[in-house]
């Protein structure tokens, strides 16, 4: 019922063919979409997903994510708020209907950043997006980036990186993703990027001039 009822959502709904985005933390995501989001302004609309996490110094509630109990959270998910939630080193994450329909609603193109979790629950949809998984060129490239960020007690690192082991594998089957792109150089990673997304960024340029 749950994802029939999700699945007549979006194939009432107009709009450009949103983007899912997935890889593991410190594979570069946000740094990706910070810089697409500013280079095609008035294109892209960031899906802001919901957490029960606390925020990491610099983040902003309703920017970086929606942040909230984990009360709130189960009995929006109960209510089929949600398209999808995850849990995970003890918090949840999910993606709120509402946070997608208030990006198309505007005609632009709606992010949505989520594991590969939600990538699989999104497949059950009718959302129709593009998959992209961005990946890290290593285990070890990533432990790095993950140490410097100096945000994680040794007991979360060590779950993100058990996760991110099994996220490097699992973006590897076929079918699951349209581009997967490995976050070598980022000035490399975003032009692949750019690369996959211009036909539907022309789309709504062309739209938009309308």
């Amino acid at each position: 019922m749950y994802v029939r009822c999700i699945s007549r959502l979006f194939s009432a709904m107009a709009g450009p063919r949103p983007v899912v985005m997935s890889g593991p933390s410190g594979a570069g995501k946000s740094t990706l979409l910070k810089k697409l989001l500013k280079e095609f302004d008035g294109v892209f609309g960031f899906s802001v997903s919901h957490t029960t996490r606390n925020p990491r110094p610099g983040e902003e509630n309703g920017k970086d994510y929606h942040y909230v109990t984990r009360a709130v959270m189960q009995k929006s998910i109960a209510n089929g708020e949600f398209i999808e939630s995850a849990e995970f080193s003890g918090n949840m994450y999910g993606t709120s209907k509402a946070a997608v329909q208030a990006v198309q609603a505007r005609n632009l193109i709606c992010v949505l950043d989520v594991d590969m979790q939600g990538v699989k629950n999104i497949k059950r949809t009718d959302l129709n997006p593009l998959y992209v998984s961005v990946q890290p060129p290593s285990m070890d490239v990533l432990e790095k980036r993950l140490r410097d960020r100096k945000t994680e007690s040794e007991e979360s690192l060590q779950k993100r990186l058990h996760a991110a082991n099994v996220d490097m594998e699992k973006s590897k089957e076929p079918g699951l993703f349209d581009v997967v792109i490995i976050n070598d150089d980022v000035a490399v990673a975003y032009e692949k990027l750019k690369e996959a997304l211009l036909p539907e960024i022309q789309k709504v340029k062309v739209s938009n001039k309308a």
